[in-house]
């Protein structure tokens, strides 16, 4: 059996940990430059705030009606998932992270354990709720789709109470009936319209189709969702997530940047972030790009990019870093209005399968990296930062919104009046 749980509007949910006077009011999140609205809670959307609207569009609705706005605070939202994710883990022996907010859980040989798993996903979800207060739905059935299909029925349909449990044909069936095919894991816009030109519009009219019909009308990842809405496992997961292939950091500015040496910092720091990401799955880079444009809807948009190859590959943040000081110049054209920029790293190689060169001897130094990571891993980010990056950041993307980072600043702890 596999158990996929998931919380609910959960950059929403995660503002209202700390802050109960919000619990009970709407509450909607903006994207980077607080451009768009990326989540909104059950009461947000009972007022028909549409998600993915742009905020400026909704605003007098959001005003008239009380509705907390809040900026994207991705510090907290990556703690919070970080604690929700360590007690989920703990009620089964397999466990797999498929986002921020959903994880796969796996019960191998449970009959002996867990005689109601109707009991058990209810103890799951309270034992999430009392240590993170952060509120989910548990769905629970014999294969990773099902599993999907048996959360959705667990947030939608009011009997169920945030744990559906998919054991017997009947419920399979119940459920499956009332889901939208699109609404199956794995059943991207595209595929959903045609299987409505073939009179396919439920989830259980899919589950239906013959197998060879699934592959041979659209692909073999369709017949494995066929396979698995009929409880037949199809899907699984590697026990060891595979290291990227490729690391990008880009991001658009909060205000248009004029300047070289903001934008010198600002692609500092995406270097930075790009560095550390190496590090931590063990990789080094030999080819990386640096690009930096205005925005598209300009009259006269630009986009700048300069690959630079290095000799030794590396995952040195100050290495790095020289390359970006080698670019700049190339880059900034003086009068234009810069929108966005960043780095990518484009050619990974595993640190363990490093070819040294006898001629051009690697400069790393993985001692001093492996400090400022460990310092600012303890203290926060950016406690021990190199000087490229600058202090103000003044080309930081606009967050007016934005709400304390309670669990990752020491500066924004909760203060209790007693």
């Amino acid at each position: 059996m596999y158990a996929l749980i998931d919380a609910n509007s959960f950059y929403a949910s995660c503002e209202s940990v700390f802050d109960p006077s919000i619990r009970d009011k709407p509450i909607v999140v903006l994207t980077n430059n607080d451009g768009c609205i990326c989540a909104a809670n059950r009461k947000a959307k009972e007022l028909n705030i549409p998600k993915f609207e742009a905020y400026f569009k909704v605003r007098e609705q959001c005003e008239k009606h009380g509705v907390v706005v809040r900026s994207s605070n991705y510090e907290l939202y990556s703690d919070l998932s970080c604690r929700m994710m360590n007690v989920i883990g703990r009620y089964a022996d397999e466990q797999y992270i498929y986002s921020i907010d959903e994880s796969f859980l796996h019960f191998k040989n449970y009959q002996q354990v867990i005689d109601d798993f109707t009991s058990y996903g209810r103890q799951i979800r309270r034992a999430v709720y009392k240590e993170t207060r952060l509120p989910v739905c548990v769905g629970i059935a014999a294969t990773p789709t099902l599993a999907k299909a048996a959360n959705h029925a667990a947030k939608k349909i009011k009997q169920y109470r945030g744990v559906a449990v998919i054991d017997n044909e009947g419920t399979r069936q119940y459920i499956l009936s009332s889901m939208k095919v699109g609404d199956v894991w794995g059943i991207g816009r595209k595929i959903s319209v045609r299987l409505n030109a073939d009179n396919i519009f439920t989830a259980l009219q899919l589950a239906n189709m013959p197998h060879r019909l699934a592959r041979m009308n659209f692909n073999v990842e369709i017949e494995r969702t066929v396979r698995e809405l009929n409880s037949e496992p199809c899907i699984h997961w590697d026990e060891v997530r595979q290291p990227k292939k490729q690391i990008y950091s880009t991001r658009s500015f909060g205000e248009r940047v004029f300047d070289i040496e903001l934008l010198r910092e600002a692609l500092s720091q995406h270097v930075t972030i790009a560095a550390k990401k190496l590090r931590q799955q063990n990789s080094m880079v030999k080819q990386m790009v640096i690009f930096a444009s205005s925005s598209p809807f300009d009259k006269r948009p630009i986009h700048r990019k300069l690959l630079h190859k290095f000799a030794v590959p590396t995952n040195d943040t100050a290495i790095m870093l020289h390359a970006v000081s080698d670019a700049i110049n190339k880059l900034f054209v003086s009068g234009v209005p810069f929108y966005r920029a960043g780095v990518g790293c484009l050619e990974l190689i595993d640190s363990q399968f490093l070819q040294h060169d006898l001629f051009e001897p690697s400069r790393d130094n993985p001692t001093l990296m492996n400090c400022i990571d460990a310092i600012n891993q303890r203290y926060g980010r950016d406690t021990v930062k190199h000087a490229a990056i600058g202090n103000e950041k003044k080309w930081n993307m606009r967050r007016e919104f934005l709400s304390p980072a309670y669990t990752s600043d020491w500066s924004a702890l909760p203060k209790i009046g007693c």
